[in-house]
């Protein structure tokens, strides 16, 4: 069973990307915030991480920054996904750490299918 970390603050986001999951067999950590968030990674040593940018008390590109210095989490997959998707968003994310970048709104028919070609790091 994969173990995934969310770190999303939207509740039907959240939602969303869990239902997905779970659905596919993974057991699924949420954390709403950047601060909770670094907390749960270092708690759950998840084998995946799915990344909000745009999050409270601490940024995703932070998130980021902090899991990659911790030798524990330092190459667990992060997936940025987020609504950010003006040029040059896509390069910070992976310039802090995120080992992929997935679009918001998500499409239910496609995203799994993303998720596994990070997991298997294509």
């Amino acid at each position: 069973m994969i173990r995934t970390l969310i770190i999303e603050d939207n509740e039907n986001n959240m939602y969303l990307t869990s239902f997905l999951l779970e659905k596919s067999g993974h057991e699924v950590h949420q954390a709403y915030d950047g601060q909770s968030g670094v907390e749960m990674a270092k708690k759950v040593s998840p084998d995946l991480i799915l990344l909000d940018i745009q999050l409270p008390k601490m940024n995703g590109y932070e998130v980021a920054k902090l899991l990659r210095q911790d030798s524990a989490l330092s190459s667990t997959p992060i997936i940025a996904i987020t609504s950010y998707a003006m040029p040059g968003d896509r390069e910070k994310a992976l310039e802090a750490g995120c080992n992929g970048y997935i679009k918001k709104p998500i499409n239910p028919d496609t995203f799994l299918g993303e998720i596994e070609s990070y997991l298997k790091g294509e």
